[in-house]
């Protein structure tokens, strides 16, 4: 049996497909891609059992149709080499002897029986549904997912949250330390009762794979049960089980009175708290901020090797002086997830969580990023 395909298209959805796979498999097929060959169209599906995506794509010709899976990683590597061009697969039915020919060459690799390959579950009983562009739902992602935690005690902060209503969607993700909330009300729930809302929590890994795969515009249609959810956009499908368990209230931990306002241009602020913060004591990342008459004081110091730094900043800001510390990495990741040029940072004292907003929102889009202080020495 043999089929033709365009070498760059096969190796781009392989890459896409093979991000579910898994580095260490309990079940060895789980290392392959199952390939599914019927008229003139490839099914790839790869799986790490709690995740599953398949997507199609048309070949360039087939004499037949067969189902088995292929070892990923090899497939990958030796496509990787091999420029822009039509490639043939030969396959021994018998032994599953796959042979790959290209320009000047070939090369021959052991395929397996597709029979034990995990499949794709139907939704059986729908609890709604949720229609979003894929520039919505990438930029909901790439704006929450850095906060999500790895908490082997709490696996409900590590994966980022979609919380459905019947007039808006809101992404949140939060390690606890630092939260973000991005609201988008140019989209809601469908199916749902009036009102109502429904909090899934996406695993983190389906949530990088979606990154991977929003590369363009068009809908994404999302449809979710109690336990799983799906997501199909273009020619790719993806479902993934759910992270059970009740996410906190984030809400009520955000601050709703923070008095001190401060307007700062994001990238300077960036670049100097990554040079102060290379002095900063390596047991907690410490770094101070003193902000008065328009300047904010960037200070940071470890004493176990006597080194110190500080740094000055322009800003907006003529109210009481005020003192605070946070984490500086955390810091860096908000700020390096924040695209305008300028930050508003809104502040009440050393002890309480500051917000860091954009200087404008996009349409329709409310973001907002949580970051809880740390102590300072007087």
């Amino acid at each position: 049996m043999t089929f033709s395909v365009s070498s760059s298209n096969l190796f781009s959805h392989l890459q896409a497909v093979s991000k579910v796979i898994n580095s260490k498999n309990s079940l060895p097929i789980l290392n392959d891609v199952l390939f599914m060959i019927e008229g003139n169209n490839l099914t790839l599906i790869a799986s790490d059992q709690e995740t599953i995506i398949r997507c199609t794509i048309d070949l360039i010709e087939s004499d037949g149709d067969i189902v088995l899976a292929i070892p990923a990683k090899n497939l990958l590597d030796s496509l990787k080499e091999i420029s822009s061009q039509p490639i043939s697969f030969n396959i021994d039915p018998s032994t599953l002897e796959v042979t790959i020919r290209y320009q000047n060459g070939q090369f021959n690799f052991m395929a397996a029986n597709g029979d034990e390959f995990p499949q794709m579950k139907e939704l059986t009983d729908p609890l709604g549904s949720l229609t979003i562009t894929a520039p919505a739902l990438l930029k909901g992602i790439t704006s929450t997912i850095f906060a999500s935690a790895d908490d082997e005690i709490r696996p409900v902060m590590n994966g980022v949250v979609l919380d459905i209503s019947t007039d808006s969607v809101t992404f949140v993700a939060s390690d606890t330390h630092k939260l973000v909330r991005l609201t988008n009300t140019a989209f809601h729930g469908q199916g749902m009762d009036e009102g109502t809302s429904t909090m899934l929590i996406v695993r983190k890994k389906p949530s990088q794979v979606l990154k991977s795969i929003l590369t363009g515009d068009g809908d994404v249609n999302i449809v979710y049960d109690e336990k799983r959810i799906h997501f199909q956009y273009g020619e790719y499908i993806m479902s993934s089980l759910l992270i059970e368990g009740r996410f906190p209230k984030y809400n009520s931990v955000i601050p709703t009175n923070n008095p001190f306002t401060i307007w700062i241009d994001r990238l300077s602020f960036l670049s100097a708290l990554k040079r102060v913060s290379l002095c900063s004591d390596e047991s907690n990342n410490l770094v101070k901020f003193d902000i008065a008459d328009n300047v904010l004081k960037i200070t940071a110091q470890n004493p176990d090797f006597s080194t110190s730094a500080e740094e000055s900043v322009t800003c907006q800001y003529d109210m009481d002086p005020i003192a605070i510390g946070f984490k500086a990495s955390f810091l860096v990741d908000i700020l390096s997830n924040l695209s305008t040029t300028d930050v508003v940072m809104k502040l009440a004292d050393s002890a309480r969580a500051g917000l860091f907003l954009p200087s404008e929102n996009e349409e329709n889009q409310d973001l907002l990023m949580l970051l809880m202080p740390m102590m300072i020495k007087a």
